[in-house]
């Protein structure tokens, strides 16, 4: 959460701090700096957790294993590394086996509650996802898209 506030009292600051923002910029404010802040913030948020990387044991999905205290993909011999949005997606996809997942659903579990970015972010992590699982070329074995609607592992 960033707060744009017209105050730069300390108090302001503190309140809005204590109500769960993670950042504020005072106004007046430039442009690049509030990108700056915005991007520093998209930053953190992708960044892996101990919480998150403790929460889980390896499992499969088709012939890979995903480690998620290591965040890496294996199959075969080929050790992917993944990021810790894949790593939720594929711990989604992973929790519910064959059912259809919608877009919004991935997008809000994932991305967190009310995201307002484009839907192609998700496309775009399903096709790195889709590498990573081996799916290079052709129809899609594990990932597959349900038009209209969102993704499923396939069961």
């Amino acid at each position: 959460i960033l707060m744009l506030i017209a105050k730069g009292q300390e108090i302001d600051k503190v309140v809005g701090l204590d109500l769960a923002a993670d950042d504020y910029v005072t106004k007046p404010f430039g442009v690049r700096e509030l990108l700056a802040r915005i991007h520093a913030l998209l930053r953190r948020a992708a960044k892996p957790t101990d919480a998150d990387a403790a929460s889980g044991v390896p499992f499969q999905i088709g012939s890979a294993t995903i480690d998620p205290k290591t965040f890496q993909l294996t199959r075969g011999k080929v050790v992917e590394e993944l990021t810790a949005r894949e790593l939720k997606l594929l711990k989604l996809f992973h929790a519910h086996p064959g059912e259809v997942l919608s877009r919004d659903r991935l997008l809000n579990e994932v991305w967190g509650y009310n995201y307002y970015g484009t839907t192609r972010t998700l496309d775009q992590v399903i096709v790195q996802l889709r590498k990573k699982l081996g799916d290079n070329g052709g129809e899609a074995k594990h990932l597959l898209t349900v038009h209209g609607v969102g993704y499923k592992l396939a069961s």
